[in-house]
């Protein structure tokens, strides 16, 4: 089969070769988008007299039956064609004639894919945008479930200060806050039309790439030609994007994983999102939070592969530029799905306060408590430190818990002690005491959860703006 490009050879091109250099594989998926940005030149061709209208009604007839043709799974590809361009115009070419052959006038497949790229990925960006908003409402609607639960907070992975649950939750929410945030930032690099530069210097025809930008809701052009067919910063910003989020994601899947373990038993995680063991009966496997964890990796590699390919090319094009989409696919696959099934995994999540709560009538996570309160009477923080220290020395060596020590125990160590201090160090007053802004009390909680809630009305808008103008 003769190549769409092959004037210039006198020879075939080897079997191995086109299997090597196909693209059709994967940027098959691409159809759409490539079948609108064709709409739009041809109408772009004919407004400025370039083609007739009459030849531009038969594309666009021609290619909305493709089009048809390929959502009915009626459409063969051929990896001879290489890629997903050359599949549908050969195709067009043999449904509506020579009127076909005018549709690549004045542009390259250099900006033709990426035009292509560029239109998909302003579709997926509101897709992805809608998943994040999704989560933060299941992680706001879990930390609302459990206003008052208790559960130990950790440093180094070592029980440190009693928190409410909810406080710990809805750090994730301003962690995935600010991922939406880097997210818009995508969108902005992303919403430039890049079609017009053709292989890299520009066409001598009267083009215009207005007329096209706004066909295609974008809303801006690319100003220098080569730099259109040559950045693909707005991947790689996807991509930093995409692995930042997965990295918080894996974050909450370690905790998820710990909190279902029988040692912590904080958690548990409905049925539907858990499997069991081919040979252990009584396992309860938390496979998706593991899945999304081992994922995370994979997210990253995408990203550092394609820093890779990006970092030594000369202007403008160069075939390694086709390494850019197999990893922005499954990047994109991977996010989407991390994203979904989250929210649902939270949404079925079962809280086991009592076990939380039990969890710190056994440790010393009341201590920094017990310091303050020294503090409140007068001691120096310092001294009052050493003081509760020489106190959990004594505790652990008698097997007892601060709250189990009395006021005479207390007062070996502190003549500031008094009868207050067993209530001053429960649980329930250590998290309630902690009332500085962005802190762990109910009141602070409350107004954490208001605040994201105006948050989310706020992402609403781009949402909603993400929607209109993504084809």
């Amino acid at each position: 089969m003769g190549k769409l490009w092959g004037g210039r050879f006198s020879k075939s091109t080897d079997v191995m070769v086109e299997e090597f250099t196909s693209s059709i594989s994967f940027d098959h998926r691409l159809y759409r988008q490539d079948i609108k940005g064709s709409i739009a030149h041809a109408k772009m061709l004919a407004k400025c007299g370039i083609i007739s209208k009459e030849d531009a009604g038969l594309i666009i007839e021609g290619l909305n039956g493709i089009l048809a043709d390929m959502e009915a799974g009626r459409f063969q590809f051929d990896i001879a064609l290489e890629d997903i361009h050359m599949n549908i115009e050969k195709r067009l070419t043999e449904r509506i004639g020579p009127a076909g052959g005018r549709l690549h006038t004045a542009r390259s497949r250099n900006d033709q894919v990426a035009l292509d790229t560029h239109i998909y990925l302003k579709e997926e960006i509101a897709r992805i945008a809608g998943f994040i908003y999704e989560l933060e409402q299941a992680i706001i609607e879990t930390a609302e479930k459990h206003p008052r639960a208790i559960m130990p907070g950790y440093t180094h992975l070592q029980r440190a200060q009693p928190i409410l649950f909810s406080h710990h939750l809805m750090t994730y929410f301003f962690m995935l806050e600010r991922d939406f945030r880097r997210l818009r930032g995508v969108w902005e690099s992303t919403d430039i039309m890049p079609l017009g530069a053709g292989a890299l210097a520009g066409t001598t025809f009267p083009i215009d790439r207005q007329f096209v930008a706004d066909e295609l809701k974008f809303s801006r052009i690319y100003e220098n030609s080569i730099d259109a067919v040559s950045d693909r910063d707005y991947i790689l910003e996807f991509q930093s994007f995409a692995s930042i989020l997965m990295m918080h994601l894996s974050r909450l899947s370690e905790e998820i994983i710990l909190w279902s373990s029988t040692e912590f038993s904080f958690i548990e995680l409905d049925d539907a999102h858990c499997t069991g063991s081919s040979i252990m009966p009584q396992k309860k496997n938390p496979d998706v939070a593991e899945l999304v964890r081992g994922k995370t990796g994979r997210v990253y590699g995408h990203l550092m592969a394609m820093l890779t390919v990006a970092k030594g090319l000369p202007l403008a094009y160069n075939k390694d530029l086709q390494e850019d989409k197999e990893g922005l696919f499954d990047t994109i696959d991977t996010v989407k799905f991390s994203l979904t099934v989250y929210a649902a995994m939270l949404r079925g999540m079962r809280l086991n306060e009592k076990n939380m709560g039990g969890a710190l009538a056994a440790d010393f996570s009341n201590a920094t408590d017990m310091a303050d309160y020294l503090v409140k009477k007068g001691l120096p923080f310092r001294q009052a430190h050493e003081v509760v220290g020489k106190c959990v020395a004594f505790c652990l060596d008698q097997g007892k818990t601060l709250l189990e020590l009395t006021l005479d125990e207390f007062r070996q160590f502190s003549e500031m002690f008094n009868s207050d201090i067993l209530q001053a160090i429960k649980p329930e007053t250590c998290v309630d005491a902690r009332n500085s802004f962005g802190g762990t009390s109910p009141a602070q909680v409350g107004q954490a959860v208001a605040a994201a809630r105006n948050i989310m009305s706020s992402q609403r808008k781009h949402l909603d703006m993400y929607a209109k103008t993504a084809l």
